[in-house]
């Protein structure tokens, strides 16, 4: 018999990204953040409608996703409380959060150029996805149990880039699941993931399946012919 409860917070479990964000002066903003999910190349994310990087994309519209593994915890448990806003909001006065110029410094992590600019990615991260932003939208409005504005913020990814070693063997665009171990935010603890469960259905058919975009001359037109046409009911 199930019964009903009230958590204070509803965090089931996301992985951890550490978001690199364009400050006004050139440098680079970093910020853990766990509320996030895929859908093909574009990406959702969710973020205190107070915070730096949030003030950075709406003015730049650029980021880095920087992907973090399992062992990467203690480095990013240390830019748990920090924020790059000077003028810091009540309510992470109240968490005990402090204002840092140079995450990277207190954080121990190490900044990589990534050939677009200033924008820096973090070295110690295996995955990084270069992205754009598409859409920004308020989040929670209607919600009174919302205790800080947020917003919901669309991204393209443009590129993806990743250490060798976490790929599988013979192959240059996929991951391998059993290589990476990425970090998991569960109910504000820290957990990696375990060995592979089961063998996945989905895992069957041939990924090249879900990236039609990938085929080349009559195969590519052909396919985007016949999907247009079938989505039309859908309104795409």
């Amino acid at each position: 018999m199930h019964t009903n409860i009230e958590p204070s917070i509803l965090y089931f479990g996301t992985p951890v990204i550490l978001l690199s964000t364009l400050n006004e002066d050139g440098s680079t903003n970093i910020a853990p953040i766990s509320s996030v999910w895929w859908l093909g190349w574009s990406c959702m994310i969710g973020l205190d409608a107070t915070s730096k990087s949030t003030e950075n994309l709406k003015r730049n519209g650029e980021c880095i996703l920087n992907l973090a593994s399992g062992d990467l915890a203690p480095k990013v448990n240390k830019l748990a409380l920090l924020t790059g806003s000077e003028a810091i909001p009540l309510h992470k006065k109240m968490l005990g959060y402090k204002h840092s110029k140079n995450k990277f410094i207190h954080s121990g992590f190490t900044p990589q150029e990534n050939g677009t600019g200033k924008l820096s990615a973090i070295t110690e991260c295996p995955i990084h996805l270069h992205a754009r932003v598409n859409t920004i939208s308020e989040f929670g409005q209607g919600d009174e149990r919302m205790a800080v504005p947020a917003y919901s913020i669309e991204l393209n990814i443009k590129t993806v880039s990743a250490v060798p070693s976490v790929l599988m063997e013979g192959s240059n665009n996929k991951i391998d699941p059993n290589k990476w171990n990425p970090l998991i935010m569960n109910f504000r603890e820290f957990f990696s993931l375990s060995a592979q469960l089961n063998e996945s259905r989905l895992a069957r058919k041939p990924e090249a399946l879900y990236a039609p975009w990938k085929q080349k001359g009559i195969k590519r037109l052909l396919g985007k012919w016949l999907l247009t046409r079938s989505n039309k009911k859908y309104g795409h």
